[in-house]
């Protein structure tokens, strides 16, 4: 259970920091500097995380003892670009329970 709390977390970080290369930093250069590359190359490394998200919410839901608003909450979480990292610290203080 606690793999994949861990897990969560990981994927939870990673995703939300593409997120933001994303927006902050591929999508300038696509529409002010005039190179879609970035956004191709960022886009599907994002993608890729944002599905992996999904995944690992779903495989995380017995071990965080979520309800189906939690579980929405969490996948509402990755549409916002700070959101995993909010969520983030109740993930964490689950972690710690487990752990003792």
């Amino acid at each position: 259970m606690k793999f994949r709390i861990k897990l969560l977390r990981f994927v939870g970080i990673t995703e939300g920091i593409s997120f933001l290369i994303l927006l902050l930093i591929a999508m300038p250069l696509k529409y002010f500097f005039g190179w879609p590359f970035a956004v191709k190359v960022v886009g599907w490394v994002h993608g890729i995380l944002f599905v992996a998200y999904i995944a690992t919410v779903l495989l995380a839901i017995r071990a965080m003892k979520w309800s189906w608003f939690s579980v929405g909450v969490a996948l509402a979480a990755s549409l916002v670009p700070i959101g995993t990292f909010m969520l983030d610290r109740s993930w964490k203080r689950r972690e710690n329970e487990l752990a003792g």
